[in-house]
């Protein structure tokens, strides 16, 4: 496939960033200016593509940054949809009121539209569009229905310019999303060896397999990764110590990356910088130690030997 006519860039390093430090969360308390611009210096050295979650003060900041800075980073920018229905399958609570899933109706359809403002005002930074992010799997606790998505989808297109997608689990696009698959520009899948319990020694393996269950389903589709990535510390309860830690995240970055680079495939490696505010209060929660960089700021093993000026 040719990321040039569909995405209309030279393909290049990504990676994931949320920029939310000690002390922040999404919603109550935000990065500043500086802290964004700190971070996209460490980025811009490393990465040449960034992708965002949703259409918050975060995201905003980090388009005026890239602007006023004149940073050369591109953008790919989300919108984070909310529940519709409830999934009584979520192991940490996927069950909303009714008047909350229809709140959340009205809000994914403003968050759509906002999405596609955004779009129209950075043109030149923002190269593609995700409508929704783990929205459809069977584990999420903010479920919404394939075709509320595909409407979502119907409305950005028309709207703005830029290729639009929709980010999840490979497994999904497999078996539940084929006509979403008929309206996306292109397919943006996840895969993690280390939530299944794969080993280090398969892990690029078994990504590679999830990539190829997806583009040999759907091999006329453009594919891209938007999240992979390796943690670095867990409570030892659904992914394990003896497979966590810097020095494996090193090898499954630098795997990943090759393998990426050879076959010509834009991933995105989740991800930039550790986030203390994910999950539970345990401090070893894996959700919290994804990021290539510690929370500080600092380089893990992983980037040590790359290019890095704080």
């Amino acid at each position: 496939m040719d990321y040039s006519k569909i995405l209309n860039i030279n393909l290049g390093s990504a990676v994931c960033y949320s920029g939310f430090r000690e002390g922040q969360t999404p919603g109550v308390s935000y990065p500043t200016y500086d802290q964004v611009k700190e971070d996209l210096l460490i980025i811009e050295q490393n990465w040449n593509f960034i992708r965002l979650y949703s259409c918050d003060h975060h995201s905003k900041t980090v388009l005026e940054v890239i602007k006023k800075e004149k940073l050369n980073i591109k953008v790919m920018l989300g919108c984070y949809i909310e529940a519709e229905i409830n999934n009584y399958s979520c192991p940490w609570g996927g069950e909303h009121s009714k008047e909350q899933l229809e709140l959340n109706k009205k809000g994914n359809l403003n968050r759509a539209n906002l999405l596609s403002e955004l779009a129209n005002s950075y043109p030149k930074i923002i190269f593609s569009l995700s409508v929704g992010n783990e929205a459809c799997v069977s584990w999420t606790d903010h479920m919404v229905p394939v075709e509320s998505v595909i409407e979502y989808v119907k409305i950005v297109k028309k709207k703005a310019k830029q290729p639009v997608t929709f980010c999840e689990n490979y497994v999904t696009w497999v078996n539940k999303l084929e006509k979403l698959v008929e309206v996306v520009d292109f397919i943006s899948v996840h895969t993690y060896p280390q939530w299944e319990n794969v080993f280090i020694d398969d892990a690029l393996n078994y990504t590679i397999e999830n990539y190829n269950l997806v583009k040999e389903k759907y091999p006329n589709k453009l594919i891209v990764i938007t999240e992979a990535g390796w943690a670095t510390s867990t409570n030892d309860i659904e992914i394990k110590k003896h497979n966590t830690n810097e020095h494996f995240q090193k090898i499954y970055y630098k795997q990943l990356s090759k393998w990426s680079e050879d076959e010509k495939i834009l991933t995105f490696i989740f991800e930039a910088f550790d986030e203390p505010w994910k999950g539970s209060d345990d401090p070893n929660e894996p959700e919290k130690h994804w990021g290539l960089f510690n929370e500080d700021r600092t380089p893990k093993h992983s980037m040590k030997q790359e290019v890095y000026k704080k």
